[in-house]
């Protein structure tokens, strides 16, 4: 079989329903991506486009949403490119909302609701969009955004005369498409461009090395605001198949296999930490009808990852790691299957896709050669312009190609080697960005952000490994003379700023930060963080009964820790998204409760928590009691 596709396989096992894929030709890359997607309308107008747990499209009802989005944006900002944003859940009306721009001839820049105030307001800046595009949901989200007069396209109030017919409007494939906003070493995120051509190429790899036809159903995990999403949008309504979101922050991950079955899942996507949080929710006897690819990317895959993959999905389905950047999009990939061996503790991400290169750069620019390690430098006709904006980072990322001075090529920054049979494999990373939970992020954002609090005189923040290999931040932080912050509120003052995402699971307050004998920070003689109940506003008290006891120790497990108290946040105490996932998880088994994942986001201290789950089990008079699962006082 080969390593970098599907062509290798028995066709039952490239598309087990029809066989139905057809090739995406190079020359369907010169046009816009309205033009594609209008094409699947035609050949498809009754097929199911897109499906979440409140809206069910067809590719006809798709289109002419999308129409009237564009409509309503040519009435109210005339023709002409210009950056649009986008303010709305992950749901469907998203889909419409990205069609309708592009529609437009404009540029679609997503903005999250889940995201702190100050980050889409800057993103809202520096992008330059004046007009926000939402819903009834989020309209008073947009309505603060946008107090500085920027204009507002309410989708579920568009003038019901607007025609939905197509727009027709031309727009050529070098148009920019998206700007979608990354963590920057400034500080301040920065925005990627990418163009429709490039997009299409993205769709055009995804397609033919996966043989992604009108017959696959594929996940849609990722935030729209974040660039992993674009290839599944894509991959799927460019070839006439069905794209299914799900909100894993609201959902949780426990209801993904049951979903994932239901829905007869063809393709599954996602970060390897979703993956590995997913899997430790499945017992083995779950059935995926369908599922045909388990594909990951966007931060490294061990050899667990793969062994996860053998043992929980179907026998006749390839596991595929993806390598690529919001700069390039994905530019390489390894396949395999059940039979397959790995070698060493890191999985290969394969082999360079299309007419992508691949080159292996020492410190002075010089190619290095076989099992060597070098810098990753991407050289393709198709990655990004460059950055919005921002002409100083662009030509520090964006280089004249070694081999051809009047080409170019992307530094990646990360660092690999590449084996004697030309497959690359990732060792790491030649500066202070890292990828935590599939999030690329320069830490100097969260460093800025730290220093912005007038009780902290020098922060540094770093990636660790915590007890279960996964990689998590920490911040050091060194206070003003007898002002040192609580953790509470170095917590709390960085959720204003930032993501989740990129709040730090530990912080530790030093005196000063080790220095090198030069001068400069050591950042190996950073201390780790210890397994002590960090210091909280909350005073800790003990649990006080059976129940609390084996929650606060669920929490004790899930979070590394020591001890807990039952007024603790789990949140404050460096839990995450996904972590509470786990918590969820390890709930329903010790306590016979079905726990929905917002009671952890809405009571998230081991009181508050075990009074929700009592009050779920009165509701289930079959659920056992406590004692009955050797809750007891004389077993515990």
């Amino acid at each position: 079989m080969m390593k970098d596709d599907l062509s290798g396989l028995p066709a039952e096992h490239r598309h087990p329903a029809t066989n139905a894929f057809i090739q995406f030709r190079e020359e369907e890359t010169e046009q816009s991506i309205p033009q594609r997607f209008e094409k699947q309308v035609g050949r498809y107008p009754d097929r199911l486009a897109v499906k979440t747990r409140s809206d069910q499209l067809s590719y006809a009802a798709l289109n002419k949403a999308a129409n009237r989005v564009a409509r309503a944006l040519l009435a109210h900002r005339g023709e002409g490119a210009e950056s649009i944003a986008l303010l709305l859940e992950h749901d469907a009306p998203m889909i419409a909302a990205i069609l309708g721009v592009l529609k437009a001839g404009k540029v679609y820049v997503p903005l999250d609701p889940s995201f702190p105030h100050a980050r889409n307001a800057h993103i809202l800046e520096d992008s330059q969009a004046g007009l926000i595009v939402t819903n009834n949901e989020n309209r008073s989200l947009a309505e603060s955004l946008g107090e500085d007069g920027h204009a507002l396209i309410n989708i579920d109030e568009i003038d019901a005369a607007l025609s939905d017919g197509d727009v027709d409007l031309p727009v050529a494939a070098d148009n920019l498409a998206n700007i979608i906003y990354t963590s920057g070493s400034t500080g301040k995120p920065k925005g990627v461009v990418q163009n429709h051509r490039n997009l299409l190429h993205v769709a055009m790899r995804y397609t033919n090395g996966l043989q992604i036809s009108a017959e696959d159903r594929l996940t849609l995990l990722q935030s729209y605001s974040v660039a992993g999403s674009v290839s599944n949008m894509l991959g799927a309504l460019l070839n006439g198949g069905s794209l299914l979101p799900f909100n894993v922050k609201e959902e949780g991950l426990i209801e993904l296999a049951g979903w994932l079955s239901e829905e007869e899942i063809t393709v599954y996507h996602s970060v390897p930490t979703v993956f590995r949080q997913f899997a430790t929710t499945l017992t083995g006897k779950e059935e995926f009808p369908g599922l045909r690819l388990v594909r990951l990317g966007g931060e490294p895959v061990s050899v667990g990852d793969v062994q996860l993959y053998k043992r929980y999905f179907p026998s006749d389905s390839i596991f595929v790691n993806s390598y690529g950047a919001s700069e390039a999009a994905s530019v390489l990939r390894y396949c395999v299957d059940k039979d397959t061996e790995i070698s060493g503790a890191v999985v290969p991400v394969g082999y360079p896709l299309g007419d992508v290169d691949i080159l292996l750069l020492d410190d002075e620019g010089a190619a290095v050669g076989s099992n060597r390690v070098g810098e990753i430098v991407i050289k393709s006709r198709h990655v990004s312009p460059g950055y919005w904006r921002r002409p100083d980072l662009t030509r520090a990322a964006f280089v004249t190609d070694p081999q051809d001075e009047d080409g170019w090529v992307y530094r990646t920054g990360d660092l690999g080697y590449m084996q004697r049979d030309g497959c690359l494999v990732v060792t790491g990373r030649n500066d202070f960005r890292v990828k935590i939970r599939g999030f690329r992020i320069e830490v100097a954002e969260i460093e800025r952000a730290l220093r912005g609090l007038a009780k902290i005189k020098e922060a540094v923040v770093v990636a660790r490994e915590d007890q279960h290999g996964e990689k998590r931040l920490v911040a050091y932080v060194v206070p003003e003379p007898e002002e040192a912050p609580t953790i509470s509120e170095l917590r709390a003052f960085l959720k204003d700023k930032l993501p989740d995402y990129m709040v730090p699971s530990a912080f530790l307050v030093l005196e000063t930060l080790p220095m090198t004998p030069n001068g400069k920070l050591d950042r190996l003689a950073l201390p780790a963080p210890s397994l002590v109940r960090p210091e909280l506003e909350a005073n800790f008290v003990a649990p006080r009964t059976p129940a609390e006891e084996r929650l606060a120790e669920i929490f004790e497990e899930v979070l590394g820790l020591e001890r807990v108290g039952v007024h603790d946040d789990f949140f404050e105490l460096g839990g995450h998204s996904l972590l509470a996932t786990r918590v969820v998880s390890r709930v329903r088994g010790a306590f016979r409760a079905e726990l929905p994942l917002r009671y952890l986001f809405e009571t998230p201290t081991v009181a508050g928590l075990v009074e929700r789950i009592e009050a779920v089990q009165r509701s289930a008079p079959s659920v056992a009691t406590l004692s009955s699962y050797g809750f007891d006082q004389g077993r515990l």
